[in-house]
């Protein structure tokens, strides 16, 4: 089976940092590949993350051993520029906030080919963090002031900073960088930064941060209306031909909120009473994830999954995508249990 995972040449240029992948037709799942660079004298792992589209969690994590600040001269460094997408419609923006990663499905025009666009992102800290559910763009705004929230203005004072003012103009120290795209979920933008160096992290206060060249490139992209979903995936399980492929990243220290779409367009962040998740509910195991994923995707074509793989890549959690089964030709020897559990 052929991989879809050749970068398009499009007839205008891309930012550098852009992944740019041809979108496979429906039943295969995966994208673009990993690949090995050798550090420079200068370089940082940062440095080179940018440069390939990728974040800070995502170089560290496929680079376990290697030095984020100083990797020096010659070091092998792991791309991991191979993806699973995301489950679900392949339309608009797709947030997968475990995966601190953005995919944008372009509308293709009469003739085009359509194709998947892939960017890093930064999330909401544990204590501001970024929703789930269904969304939209609704106002798109270049070289924006930034009005801090009241709550973020006593968080400074709490820990004892320079107070923030009520308007940050346009410039060097706005952290909303360059461009902002609001969404329909109150107080939640996507928007550049001045502090690209944490691009990747969970160091927001629920808003998603982008690389400058990234948001100037997809603010030009969308239009107003184009949907935004924001999932919570921490295990892709998807199908590359007759293989079956995972990715794992860790399950986020808690777990964010719901929002709710509401008649008439209004989306609100609270989540219902049966969304809710208890205060003191644990955080879910991701073999939970990954056993739900593979029921979903052999709902229609059945395959078995090597557990042990599956628990080993699930304790190593790097994000790099590893095959871990195969398509079989009988439904009836579907393997939904582990042989820890037989």
């Amino acid at each position: 089976m052929k991989r879809f995972a050749a970068v398009l040449l499009f007839a205008f240029a891309l930012p550098a940092a852009a992944e740019v992948y041809e979108l496979p037709p429906a039943g295969i799942d995966v994208v673009g590949n990993v690949t090995v660079i050798e550090a420079g004298y200068d370089d940082t792992l940062i440095d080179i993350a940018r440069r390939h589209g990728l974040g800070y969690h995502d170089i560290a994590r496929a680079n376990p051993d290697v030095d984020i600040w100083l990797p020096g001269e010659g070091t092998r460094v792991v791309l991991p520029a191979r993806f699973v997408l995301p489950s679900g419609p392949r339309r608009g923006l797709v947030l997968n906030l475990a995966e601190y990663r953005m995919y944008y499905f372009p509308e293709p025009g009469p003739g085009e080919t359509p194709v998947v666009m892939t960017y890093p992102m930064s999330i909401g800290r544990m204590d501001w963090e970024t929703p789930l559910g269904m969304t939209r763009i609704v106002q798109k705004a270049r070289n924006p002031a930034w009005y801090p929230p009241e709550s973020v203005r006593q968080e400074r004072i709490d820990e004892g900073r320079t107070p923030l003012p009520r308007v940050v103009p346009p410039g060097p120290d706005n952290p909303m960088g360059t461009r902002s795209l609001r969404l329909g979920i109150p107080g939640y933008l996507i928007h550049g930064t001045n502090r690209p160096a944490g691009v990747g992290m969970r160091v927001t206060h629920g808003c998603i941060r982008m690389f400058p060249e990234d948001i100037e490139f997809l603010f030009d992209e969308v239009g107003l209306d184009t949907p935004v979903r924001i999932v919570n995936e921490p295990v892709k399980i998807g199908w590359d031909g007759d293989a079956l492929v995972m990715e794992v990243h860790p399950v986020l220290d808690e777990a964010p909120e719901t929002t709710v779409d509401e008649p008439g367009g209004e989306v609100h962040v609270e989540a219902t009473p049966e969304e809710a998740p208890a205060e003191d509910a644990p955080v879910r195991d991701p073999l939970t994830y990954a056993t739900e994923r593979f029921v979903s995707i052999t709902s229609e074509r059945p395959g078995r999954l090597d557990w042990d793989r599956v628990e080993a890549m699930i304790g190593a959690a790097t994000g790099v995508p590893s095959l871990v089964g195969e398509a079989k030709a009988d439904s009836a020897d579907q393997e939904l249990v582990s042989a820890r559990d037989e």
